[in-house]
């Protein structure tokens, strides 16, 4: 879902992950035509940093064994 939301909808991904400043730049970012695209690609690469760092928070927590 937030996929989707990174390619439509870029500035609302920053505000979903915890990152209203660079949400509104974002948003800034995206209301020019060609500032579109950056602005996509941008939240695409964000959403993924913050699935990798909850991943490795994640396995932080886990007891070895």
């Amino acid at each position: 879902m937030r996929l989707l939301l990174a390619i439509f909808l870029p500035f609302v991904v920053f505000f979903t992950i915890g990152r209203p400043i660079a949400g509104v730049i974002c948003l800034i970012l995206q209301i020019t035509l060609l500032g579109w695209l950056p602005a996509a690609i941008w939240a695409v690469y964000a959403l993924s940093q913050y699935k990798t760092d909850k991943k490795i928070q994640q396995a932080m927590r886990q007891p070895r064994t």
